[in-house]
């Protein structure tokens, strides 16, 4: 189980997140949902589809992209947790600043979705002295420059080790590890090898003994396996990735293609006794 607000999440199938990105530079929908009115339809859309969480970003994380203020961020994001606020499903808010986790759990954010697994200044205590959950991610490098050159000596078992270690911090800060969640960071900092090494040895992270997320969702290393350069093009590649995380252990995926995923997932439950 998870306990994200006032949600507590069954984990005995896989749980879809689907994806509300509104920013006018995300790296598949970007400026598709950038106004507060077209990303409460897409979320609402997202909703009838099947997501069992709603993720709310309102800062483009992709390889290239550029910060934005705090207000700007708040701006993009607080008028789609307001709105989903009275609907019976859980909104993650995908922020790595404190004042933004502040004022999305306050206006009833269930999870925080954090690219620097909560390394913010306050962001420990923010969560902390609340009930939402949390999802710790790992990156190397921050997004301007990531994937420059990327390098590492085991990218598993580096990637396993800071996350243990901020699992470690989230709990010695009063944060249960029913509310937490892990992510191993697909394409945050890693080259097509490191995310191919990461993902054959996913059910790995499963010793770290939290839920596992996995974001491969029209990735550009879906792109270089299958010869497409055009995130529209990826729908098929990422379900075969979200298939095969769920097999390695993953507990939530996080997807633009919630439909889709979701169907596919289906046929996984059943054959695999899950339903």
């Amino acid at each position: 189980m998870l306990f994200c607000g006032r949600f507590t999440l069954p984990l005995d199938r896989p749980l879809i997140m689907g994806i509300v990105n509104v920013t006018p530079d995300s790296f598949f929908d970007g400026g598709r949902h950038a106004s507060p009115a077209t990303a409460i339809e897409h979320a609402l859309r997202l909703l009838e589809e099947g997501a069992d969480i709603l993720d709310v970003g309102g800062e483009s994380s992709r390889p290239g992209a550029l910060s934005v203020s705090v207000d700007e961020e708040l701006r993009r994001v607080m008028p789609v947790v307001e709105a989903m606020r009275g609907r019976d499903v859980p909104v993650s808010v995908d922020t790595c600043k404190t004042e933004v986790m502040r004022a999305a759990i306050a206006s009833g954010a269930a999870m925080i979705n954090d690219i620097d697994a909560l390394q913010d200044e306050g962001a420990l205590a923010a969560v902390a002295g609340s009930d939402v959950a949390v999802c710790l991610m790992h990156k190397q490098g921050a997004p301007q420059t990531m994937q420059l050159a990327p390098r590492y000596d085991d990218v598993v078992a580096e990637v396993m080790a800071f996350l243990a270690a901020r699992v470690a911090a989230a709990e010695a800060a009063g944060i249960s590890r029913a509310r937490l969640v892990i992510d191993p960071g697909f394409g945050f900092g890693k080259t097509l090898a490191h995310n191919i090494d990461l993902l054959r040895h996913l059910n790995r992270f499963r010793m770290l003994g939290v839920p596992l997320l996995a974001g491969l969702s029209r990735k550009a290393m879906l792109g270089k396996i299958a010869g497409l350069e055009a995130a529209d093009e990826r729908i098929y590649a990422s379900i075969a990735a979200a298939i095969l995380a769920v097999q390695k252990g993953a507990r939530i995926v996080r997807v633009h293609d919630v439909k889709a995923t979701r169907e596919a997932l289906q046929v996984v439950n059943i054959i695999e006794g899950n339903e």
